[in-house]
């Protein structure tokens, strides 16, 4: 059983039951799972972790799920020494998370697996979803696993590789003519008047804690050690501040020492509202209309906005924003030294990365993640014009009249 004993206010404090709910009626902000940490440190040990599946499921204890779990495999992706690329940027300990390697080639599993558990838990027979496009295949996948009913709305502009990526697991695909905060106030429309599971909405809470896994992982493949600095992506900030949640937790638990790590929070300049109001000074996140080609993140009103921001100054870290060239190149660096293929999120985390260490935030001894969180396969139209093959004739001739004997 699940050691998650309620929902609790982030802002106010009050508390709810462990039910399909997201805001607190009083004040209107999201909610999150607490825990009974007390049973939950007779129950945990490094050993234990250890011995459990080579998957997110090794922290089951620290999840909020009870058993009959709806899994396809997530998670204890590699984290991986970037010796080439450290060197590329004039570091000496870069590790990347490379969480392109799970079932549909995005973190986005780590939170869908929790929040269809906990669909099925309620008994909803139908689930739901707002999606730049990573999260509605996730649904889908999970969904098609858990043998119910998807429906998975996505914007407009959703990249046509990440389109194919969902219909193949046969979900109702709804495109909708508009932005994916467009998309959202839809299905919050939806979900007042329809009986699903609405996996970022009414399961957020849960879904919310597939995200500190990550952070799960880190730790234990750094030998039960917290890093000096993360530097990840944020959409709408919920991942960055439970990467954040996630170091704690394992402190508090007793299985790392005192966390000081450093939380770098990065945006496509193009859509940052979190990073402006980091600039700025201020814990308030102005909206913005997105104009970037890294959709999976363009989102203008992020959610958790105020949140990230509290976690980037609380740790002593910082905001950074990139340019869509600068993302791309960004792409094109960690491809070319480390092997990995990134979709546009993680060149908005590889070009933060580089601007981070060349401005001296970031030193060059310090243990750094870079979290890349999604496969370049679903954004390869970016990258399109970079590609300029060198075409010949089937014969030795051809070949040495272009590069010589």
């Amino acid at each position: 059983m699940s050691y998650a004993i309620a929902l609790r206010c982030r802002k106010c404090g009050r508390e709810y039951p462990l039910e399909p709910l997201n805001l607190c009626d009083f004040c209107f902000s999201p909610l999150e799972v607490i825990y009974d940490y007390k049973s939950i440190s007779k129950a945990v040990s490094r050993e234990k972790i250890i011995k459990g599946p080579p998957s997110m499921w090794r922290y089951k204890d620290l999840l909020p799920v009870d058993d009959d779990i709806v899994d396809i495999g997530t998670g204890f992706t590699p984290l991986v020494k970037a010796d080439n690329l450290e060197q590329a940027l004039g570091l000496e300990k870069l590790y990347i998370k490379n969480d392109c390697l799970n079932p549909t080639y995005s973190f986005k599993d780590r939170v869908v697996s929790i929040a269809i558990t906990k669909a099925r838990e309620f008994g909803f027979d139908t689930v739901a979803c707002a999606s730049t496009g990573n999260l509605a295949a996730s649904v889908a996948a999970h969904a098609a696993k858990a043998n119910i009913k998807s429906y998975v709305f996505v914007p407009s502009d959703v990249e046509p590789s990440k389109l194919t990526g969902i219909a193949i697991y046969n979900p109702v695909l709804v495109i909708v003519r508009g932005s994916y905060d467009d998309v959202n106030r839809l299905c919050s429309q939806l979900a007042q008047k329809y009986d699903w599971g609405f996996i970022n909405i009414n399961l957020r809470p849960y879904y919310a804690e597939g995200s500190k896994t990550l952070g799960y992982e880190v730790a234990e493949q750094l030998g039960w050690l917290a890093p000096d600095c993360v530097v990840a992506p944020a959409a709408s900030g919920l991942l960055f501040t439970r990467i954040w949640k996630s170091l704690d937790e394992l402190s508090m638990l007793g299985l790392i020492q005192p966390v000081n790590t450093h939380m770098y929070v990065t945006q496509a300049a193009g859509s940052s509202p979190i990073v402006n109001a980091f600039e700025a000074g201020t814990l308030h996140v102005h909206p913005v209309k997105p104009n970037t080609i890294a959709k999976s993140i363009a989102i203008g009103d992020p959610a958790d906005g105020y949140y990230a921001l509290r976690v980037a100054r609380q740790s002593g870290g910082g905001a950074c924003a990139v340019t869509d060239e600068e993302m791309v190149a960004g792409m094109k660096l960690l491809a070319e030294t480390e092997g990995i293929f990134a979709e546009t999120a993680g060149g908005v985390v590889i070009a933060g990365l580089r601007k981070l260490v060349t401005s001296g935030v970031i030193k060059k001894d310090e243990l750094t993640v870079a979290f890349i969180t999604g496969a370049g396969l679903k954004t390869q139209e970016v990258i399109a014009g970079e590609v300029r093959p060198i075409v010949i004739q089937p014969n030795l001739e051809s070949f040495e009249e272009i590069f010589g004997k």
